[in-house]
C-alpha cells in the first residue's frame, strides 16, 4: 500500500490537469508571442488560465503574473520592491520559507533587517510588528500559512498595522501554502504582492504565480522579450500554465467540500495518534488558526529522520519539514517555537486531494509500530 502524505512538498498532478497538459503539448504548442493563429490560440489559453488563478483570490486577471515557481515569485516580489540603502529597513519573521528568509539574509548587506518573534503557536507579535515599523521601513514580508506547522497569520490585522504605521511600506505575502486551501480575498486584505505555486495544488511543477496589486511597480529581475508585461521575460511555459489554470478551475468548483474534507482528515489523524501513541506532541496549532492540510507532530525521544525512513519502508511518505531545507541539520522553525529537546524529532504529515479516510488505519498502525521499535532500540542502546 502506498500512502503519500507529503503534499506540502509537492502534490500529485490530477488526471484532468494531466489531460490538459498533454493536449497543449500535442496541439497547442505555438509560441504565445507569435502573431499567427497558433500563437494567438496559445495566448488565449494563457489568459483563460490567468482568469482561473485570479478567481481563487478574487483578483483582477491583469493583477496575476506567471513565473517559474513560488520561490521565483517570492524573489521577484521582494527584490522587485527593493530599492534599498543603508538607512532603510525591512521586516520578516524567523519562520519564513527559505525563499523569503534567505532573500532577507542576502539583503542584510544593503539595509537593516528586522526579524519578528513568534509565540508557541507560530503567530507573530502584532505589537512588536507595530513598534518596528518606521518611516524607513520599505517592505514587510509575512508567510500566510507556515509550511512546516500550518499556522495561519492574521493578514488583515497585519496589513492594517503596516499601512497605519507607514502607508508607503509594501506588504508582501508568501501564500504558497494557503493558495487553494484557504479563502483569500485580496480586495479585503491590504497586501501589495503575494506568491503562489502550481505544484502545491495538484498542478504541474515549473509554474508559479504572483499577484501584484494594480498600481504597484516592481523592478524587473529578468530582461528579454518583455513577457508578463516585463515582470518575467522569457517564453511562457504554455502547457504548465494551462495545467495550473485547470487545477485552479477544479479547486474553484469544489473549494468548500475539499477544504472540509482536509480538516476532517486532519482531525482524525490527530485524534488517533494522540490516543494510541504515548508521549505524542502535536506542534501544529488549533484549527482556528491552522491550515487544514498540515500536521506537525513529535514523538518523545524519536528522531524524525529515522521515523521517516521506517515509514518509507511501509510505503508511507511523510517528511521532517520543508523539502527546500531538508538537507539542513537544524530546524530554524522548530527552534523558534522553543520545543523541548526530547520532542525536537518532528515529522510533517501533509494532506491533499488524493488522501482518504481508509488510509488512516494503516498509517496510524505503522507509525505506532515504528515509534515503539525505535524507542525500544534507543532505550536498549542507552
Amino acid at each position: 500500500m502506498i500512502v503519500y502524505l507529503d503534499n506540502s512538498a509537492t502534490t500529485k498532478v490530477r488526471k484532468e490537469v494531466l489531460d490538459e497538459i498533454i493536449e497543449a503539448n500535442e496541439n497547442n504548442y505555438g509560441n504565445p508571442s507569435s502573431l499567427h493563429r497558433m500563437g494567438l490560440r496559445a495566448e488565449k489559453e494563457i489568459e483563460n488560465s490567468r482568469k482561473s488563478l485570479a478567481k481563487l483570490i478574487n483578483a483582477k486577471p491583469e493583477e496575476v503574473y506567471f513565473t517559474g515557481s513560488g520561490t521565483e515569485s517570492n524573489n521577484i516580489a521582494i527584490f522587485g520592491l527593493s530599492n534599498l540603502n543603508s538607512k532603510d529597513n525591512i521586516i520578516t519573521t524567523r519562520i519564513e520559507h527559505p525563499s523569503v528568509y534567505n532573500v532577507f539574509r542576502k539583503l542584510e548587506k544593503k539595509c537593516k533587517v528586522k526579524f519578528l518573534d513568534t509565540d508557541s503557536s507560530g503567530r507573530i507579535d502584532l505589537m512588536q510588528l507595530k513598534e518596528n515599523i518606521d518611516r524607513n521601513t520599505k517592505i514587510v514580508s509575512i508567510i500566510h500559512v507556515n509550511n512546516e506547522i500550518g499556522t495561519i497569520q492574521d493578514l488583515e490585522s497585519i496589513g492594517e498595522i503596516i499601512k497605519s504605521q507607514n502607508v508607503n511600506t509594501k506588504f508582501h505575502v508568501d501564500g504558497v501554502q494557503s493558495y487553494g486551501k484557504l479563502k483569500i480575498d485580496v480586495n479585503k486584505l491590504p497586501i501589495d504582492t503575494m506568491a503562489f505555486s502550481s505544484h502545491k495544488v495538484h498542478g504541474p511543477k515549473g509554474v508559479g504565480g504572483l499577484y501584484i496589486r494594480s498600481g504597484i511597480k516592481l523592478n524587473s529581475l529578468i530582461y528579454g522579450g518583455g513577457q508578463e508585461k516585463g515582470i518575467r521575460s522569457g517564453t511562457e511555459n504554455t502547457p504548465g500554465i494551462i495545467g495550473f489554470g485547470k487545477a485552479c478551475e477544479l479547486i474553484n468548483s469544489s473549494f468548500s467540500e475539499e477544504r472540509n474534507k482536509l480538516y476532517q482528515l486532519k482531525g482524525q489523524y490527530i485524534k488517533r495518534l494522540t490516543e494510541e501513541i504515548p508521549d505524542t506532541k502535536i506542534n501544529s496549532p488549533a484549527d482556528s488558526i491552522a491550515a487544514p492540510h498540515i500536521i506537525n507532530v513529535s514523538f518523545k525521544n524519536v528522531p524524525g529522520e529515522v521515523l521517516v525512513h521506517y515509514l518509507e519502508d511501509k510505503g508511507i511518505f511523510v517528511s521532517t519539514g520543508s523539502a527546500c531545507s531538508s538537507k539542513a541539520r537544524d530546524n530554524r522553525i522548530i527552534e523558534a517555537l522553543n520545543i523541548s529537546k526530547e520532542y525536537e524529532g518532528t515529522i510533517r504529515i501533509s494532506l491533499g486531494y488524493f488522501n482518504n479516510f481508509e488510509e488512516i488505519e494503516y498509517v496510524v498502525y505503522n507509525i505506532k509500530k515504528s515509534v515503539e521499535d525505535i524507542r525500544f532500540i534507543t532505550n536498549k542502546r542507552g
